[in-house]
């Protein structure tokens, strides 16, 4: 399987199969190939071959979130001692008429 560069007649440059090129479309160099993409350009501004360092995706949070409520101190004694003793909003929320 060998690949050639191709310019079709519209001026679009392609890298095909050399068994895949129609009638249309002119074999052109890598260079100019290269040239006409805008390749040349990308490397030459950024240096090496690709993107900046660091330009992929990132992943949206490094750590969970921390949820941070206002309460009070009377609160915050109650949810102290509703995890030490193991209650259940749930079940504290259950109320049959």
């Amino acid at each position: 399987m060998s690949y050639v560069y191709v310019k079709d007649s519209e001026g679009y440059v392609f890298k095909k199969l050399k068994s895949e090129v129609c009638k249309g479309e002119k074999i052109i160099t890598e260079k100019a190939y290269r040239k006409a993409s805008g390749l040349a350009t990308y490397e030459k501004e950024f240096g090496h071959g690709g993107a900046r360092e660091n330009a992929g995706r990132k992943p949206k949070y490094s750590k969970p979130l921390t949820i941070q409520m206002r309460v009070t101190q009377e609160e915050k004694e109650f949810l102290a001692y509703a995890r030490e003793n193991g209650l259940s909003f749930a079940s504290l929320m259950k109320t049959d008429f």
